[in-house]
């Protein structure tokens, strides 16, 4: 028993220190289990059968409706980026915001929460901003600590603010974890957790992270006005009409917006789960990039648009089910509406299709859909290796109690928790956090009565703290190579320290007021 319990800790220091070698993730964490599950067969306390789950896991992952979710919004967020939404969005909010002093701060916290909401890639949204706002920042002479802190930390929004491709991951491991607690608890007929869920939950803790990037842009602007001076005059809205700003801001904002709130009112609505929000999400933004290469001739594209939103009104108060055995006369009606919107539909994908056919963007958006999404799988079937053989060696048992014998109960272990994640986050990317520690830990503080949707946000939260943590964050790798090299990397540290500061002051807000996560998916889902 000892020497199993020996194994599984060392099982897992030993993937740690092989993934910061740099091997790949999927290879080291199957790797490592098939050697440790020898190991321990050798040593007579591991039983091979476990080993022998794994087609179906593989084929459970397979299967899972939840997961297609994951390359759609991909191809969604990858899409956005390459027809250039976050370049314009960019210009008009800089126009809108840059006269006042902090302008240009506000203004990147307002387009990196629109690109989290739209995109949800954090390293597109930081190269992107980093490329686009950090020249113009430093060229009307902003502080570079604030100006590289800035544009990190609201490029670390696709982490939290949905439809983010971390809470559909994390989603289906909470929901799995949620069920497997109730059963050991005796409960057959366990309760679910969707994605819908954890979508929902995530909406106001990543609003209220918005709202304080922008009052500490505010803050620095009247404490430290020199070092967020405005734009000149000219350079501003100055000199133009009321109808060409709001022409402006309408053609750069309204898009975007529509998109967000087709993809999340669908969810929040229940006309549609996730999933299905993810497929209107990947058509939303092929029309969108379909208009953006050829504006003059969008008719079409326009009127493709209209029939989306329509065919998802109409799938919220209309049954459109064709497979019934008898169809109403009213019900055949609505039918043949949705089928000609459907049409309609189908012309403007058609003619984006060609549009960014034409124009190399499609093969060069498939191609990043198609690495990242093969990458996430492969990685989650080299996790479910990894999560039978520690449970063969006993390690849920040994984590059990571990977490059990925490000074405070549930919430030193969950302290115990949110600390470890936070500095694996240092080294490890979401993705195999999600898949390797969230698996272990989530069911024993789940079983301790946790709420599954609050503990879900508050990962989600604490692993985009970590993204924007120095030495290691994810995204202050991804503005330094974006940078100029004027930019010191020490500036960029310090100036996301204090952001890291908002983070951490925003998780233990919403660590004292569980109901900022919990509220609204009660009011939209129920209780």
């Amino acid at each position: 028993m000892l020497l199993g319990e020996a194994l599984d800790l060392l099982m897992f220091a030993t993937v740690c220190v092989v993934l910061l070698a740099g091997f790949p993730v999927a290879f080291s964490l199957a790797g490592t289990a098939l050697v440790f599950a020898l190991i321990g067969y050798t040593a007579g306390v591991f039983d091979l059968n476990f080993v022998a789950f794994l087609p179906q896991r593989v084929f459970g992952t397979m299967t899972n409706e939840v997961l297609i979710a994951v390359p759609l919004f991909v191809f969604m967020g990858v899409m956005l980026e390459r027809s250039k939404v976050a370049e314009e969005l960019l210009e008009s909010m800089g126009r809108l915001f840059g006269t006042l002093r902090g302008g240009l701060g506000i203004s990147v916290s307002i387009v990196g929460a629109l690109l989290a909401a739209s995109t949800g890639i954090v390293g597109a949204t930081v190269v992107t901003m980093g490329l686009l706002s950090l020249p113009t920042m430093l060229r009307r002479g902003y502080d570079p600590k604030l100006a590289c802190g800035s544009i990190c930390a609201a490029g670390t929004l696709g982490q939290i603010i949905p439809p983010s491709i971390v809470l559909v991951l994390l989603g289906d491991v909470i929901s799995s974890a949620y069920q497997k607690s109730q059963l050991e608890a005796g409960n057959f007929s366990p309760d679910t957790v969707s994605v819908g869920d954890l979508f929902a939950g995530a909406l106001l803790p990543g609003l209220m992270l918005v709202g304080l990037y922008i009052a500490y842009q505010i803050g620095m602007a009247i404490f430290r006005p020199e070092g967020s001076p405005a734009l000149p005059p000219d350079e501003g809205i100055a000199g133009m009409s009321r109808a060409q700003v709001y022409g402006k801001i309408a053609h750069a904002l309204l898009p975007p917006v529509l998109l967000i709130v087709a993809v999340l009112g669908s969810i929040l609505t229940g006309i549609a789960t996730p999933t299905e929000a993810a497929a209107v999400g990947a058509i939303g933004a092929l029309l969108l990039a379909g208009l953006r290469l050829d504006e003059s001739h969008g008719l079409l594209i326009y009127a493709a648009g209209l029939c989306l939103i329509g065919l998802l009104v109409l799938t919220g108060y209309v049954d459109l089910r064709i497979t019934r055995a008898q169809i109403p006369a009213g019900d055949m009606k609505w039918i043949v509406v949705a089928i000609l919107l459907a049409l309609g539909i189908l012309t403007g994908i058609v003619i984006s299709l060609m549009r960014v056919y034409r124009t190399d963007i499609l093969q060069s958006v498939m191609r990043s859909t198609a690495q990242i999404s093969s990458m996430v799988f492969v990685i989650l079937i080299g996790a479910a290796l990894f999560s039978l053989v520690f449970r063969g060696l006993g390690g849920d048992e040994t984590v059990q109690e571990f977490l059990g014998a925490m000074p405070g109960g549930v919430i030193g272990a969950m302290v115990i928790v949110m600390a470890v994640m936070f500095v694996l986050g240092f080294f490890l990317d979401f993705i195999e956090i999600t898949f390797v520690v969230v698996p272990i830990v989530a069911p024993v503080l789940l079983a301790m009565g946790l709420n599954p949707v609050w503990l879900g946000v508050m990962m989600a939260m604490n692993l985009q703290t970590s993204f924007l943590t120095p030495p290691f964050g994810f995204a202050l790798f991804y503005l330094r190579g974006v940078a100029p090299d004027s930019i010191r990397t020490s500036e960029i540290y310090r100036g996301a320290i204090p952001f890291v500061t908002i983070q951490i002051l925003g998780l233990i807000l919403l660590a004292l007021f569980p109901a900022m996560a919990t509220w609204l998916p009660t009011v939209v889902f129920g209780p």
